[in-house]
């Protein structure tokens, strides 16, 4: 289930979503989606992700960084989780510290922030209903954003340079530079601070979730979609997508059309 945020937050906000787990996954390949999630436990349910070979059970609020290395998911069944998936150029209007602390790790919010995270999670379980959870959730991130107001500019700048990016497939970064008028230096330090990893990475990221679209939804080959991403050839297509993965894209594409919808959205596909 998907609700969009309010008006105000959609810039920031792509989606509230819950997640219920119908049957226990264990170390199943957990994908990179591009954004950064705040994930809310909201069942007495269990699971753990395991990041490079790092195992980090979920608590009652987590942050899930950017993740560009290998990623597992073990959780039992009937486990329900709320997760506000926010835009990449939008999360230091939400998190005091720079996002790149936050990569390739499933942070448990109460080591941030634990009065203000825990005062957080026990009003949004003592909700009954979905909408007032959400609407508790919604007023956080507004506290959030007002106390933030002063980081809109470089949001704003981060947000620019990704549109351009996007458009382009493929990152050069002198061109960029010169095109913005920022440093390559300075455009380092906004997507490093801003949205947690480096602009070479968060292009890779793209074209990964963007070759795992065309892997899942249609019947190319993988020299197809290779070209259409713009790998060098399929071979260097499934080098890069095992770096995310651990498996091949043929791997991918046989297991998440088996499993169906459900399974894809606990993987972290679909929303």
């Amino acid at each position: 289930m998907q609700i969009l945020p309010s008006v105000r937050l959609a810039p920031y906000i792509k989606n509230y979503t819950i997640v219920t787990i119908e049957n226990d996954l264990n170390n199943e390949v957990f994908y990179p989606s591009g954004y950064v999630d705040f994930i809310i436990n909201i069942s007495q349910g269990a699971a753990a992700t395991i990041i490079n070979g790092r195992k980090k059970d979920t608590p009652a609020i987590e942050l899930l960084g950017h993740l560009t290395l290998p990623t597992r998911l073990t959780v039992k069944k009937e486990t329900s989780v709320l997760i506000a998936r926010i835009y990449p150029h939008a999360s230091s209007l939400f998190f005091s510290d720079p996002l790149c602390e936050f990569t390739n790790y499933a942070t448990d919010m109460y080591d941030v922030s634990k009065n203000d995270n825990k005062e957080l999670y026990e009003k949004i379980m003592e909700a009954k209903e979905l909408t007032s959870k959400i609407n508790i959730l919604e007023n956080y991130f507004l506290q959030q954003l007002k106390k933030n107001e002063t980081r809109l500019k470089k949001v704003s700048t981060v947000k620019a340079i990704g549109n351009i990016v996007s458009l382009n497939q493929s990152l050069d970064l002198p061109a960029l530079a010169q095109y913005s008028g920022l440093s390559e230096r300075y455009i380092q330090k906004l997507y490093l601070s801003n949205i947690g990893i480096s602009p070479s990475a968060f292009t890779s990221v793209l074209r990964f979730n963007k070759s795992l679209d065309l892997v899942l939804n249609t019947s190319e080959s993988l020299t197809t979609i290779a070209y259409d991403c713009g790998y060098y050839d399929q071979a260097h297509f499934i080098k890069e997508f095992k770096k995310f993965t651990g498996i091949t894209p043929f791997a991918s594409r046989s297991s998440l059309i088996k499993n169906g919808t459900d399974f894809q959205q606990a993987v972290n596909i679909g929303f």
